[in-house]
């Protein structure tokens, strides 16, 4: 079987450090391993519509700094296809055809719909195209057949979601579609991490965020203004480490050439940790650390966006090709489950052939 891969993201403005952690940095891992047979990161402007109906600018100013943040941490337009969702019109007709092989009340017992309707206050009225978007990202991701799917831990619902939508299919129909696998970051910290505020998930919605475009002024600001242990008044209290957004990005980012290179004092996170927890660390050292990894992180980063900044041309030529590349095969799936469907009334006039017997 071939290894084909396919994850994407919500073009509701830039991305942020969650995101990486959470999925960017498995995709270029996957893609700088090379193996497998074809790669696709969609920009989901038709999913991001579901609960921005009224705000279509929002998502459309967001496109291109979407594929800014992909380009610049590393993904290689050679290798992997970058595409705009709304574009590839053959899979809002597969989510048509996909509707019928799931039931209203499985949706609504989804738990990250489940979530995202709280979170955004839908309990009283919910936008259909907002409940069903778990059925819109079956069709893309077998739109392209893709079984390998990097995601955060947070997605994990959505890909069940889909493969039982592909055994319902498979079953009624025929073999045609290809049941997805995720993919999660190794370090379970990086499932999802907090928000600055102590949030229990980082969220552009909620404002919470480091963004991979931060300044290196937003980037300080904002690690300096981090929640962190609200007991850990003075700096010689004992500290907590579990629960502290500072210790949870420490986590996800630190290693030990970063203690080598800002904070001698300490081999390692673990030796850190003990003396925090045991008291005579303040937290200003504790964020200033933090701030060092994550500026040496994002510096590469923001030399490269400055890059695509300065030649938009080259992007949207990217965005273009990915999404006609995209197209070709998204019309191929959708001929095999016409086919599959019986929905092909003028292939070869075989209607007309079958109604005179």
């Amino acid at each position: 079987m071939k290894k084909i891969i396919l994850t994407g993201d919500r073009p509701t403005g830039c991305l942020h450090i969650g995101h990486y952690v959470g999925s960017l940095k498995n995709r270029l891992i996957l893609q700088n391993q090379g193996d497998y047979d074809d790669f696709f990161i969609m920009i989901a402007d038709a999913q991001a519509l579901t609960d921005n109906a009224s705000n279509p600018k929002k998502i459309r100013d967001s496109i291109l700094n979407v594929a800014i943040d992909y380009l610049s941490i590393g993904i290689d337009p050679s290798k992997v296809h970058i595409f705009i969702q709304s574009e590839i019109k053959e899979l809002t007709e597969l989510t048509f055809y996909y509707l019928n092989l799931v039931t209203v009340s499985r949706l609504q017992r989804n738990p990250t719909v489940k979530q995202e309707i709280k979170l955004r206050g839908f309990e009283e009225s919910i936008p259909v195209g907002f409940l069903t978007y778990p059925v819109s990202q079956a069709a893309d991701i077998t739109a392209f057949k893709a079984n390998i799917i990097p995601v955060g831990v947070d997605q994990l619902p959505m890909i069940e979601q889909t493969r039982e939508i592909v055994r319902s299919f498979n079953r009624t129909y025929g073999e045609v579609l290809v049941e997805p696998e995720e993919v999660l970051p190794e370090n379970e910290v990086c499932f999802r991490l907090p928000g600055l505020d102590g949030n229990a998930k980082m969220s552009k919605s909620l404002g919470n965020c480091i963004y991979l475009s931060d300044s290196y002024e937003q980037l300080k600001t904002k690690v300096m203004g981090m929640y962190t242990d609200p007991l850990h008044l003075k700096v010689e209290d004992p500290g907590h480490t579990a629960n502290n957004p500072v210790f949870t990005y420490l986590d996800a980012f630190a290693c030990d050439e970063d203690f080598k290179k800002y904070y001698p004092e300490f081999k390692n996170l673990d030796e850190l940790k003990k003396a925090y927890e045991h008291g005579g660390i303040g937290d200003v050292k504790i964020k200033k650390f933090l701030f060092e990894i994550l500026n040496n992180f994002l510096e590469p980063i923001r030399e490269n966006r400055k890059y695509y900044e300065e030649h938009l041309d080259e992007v949207y030529e990217i965005l273009k090709e990915g999404t006609m590349y995209a197209s070709t095969l998204a019309q191929k799936t959708l001929t095999e489950v016409k086919n599959a469907m019986k929905l092909n009334y003028f292939d070869n006039k075989q209607l007309l052939e079958e109604f005179k017997k």
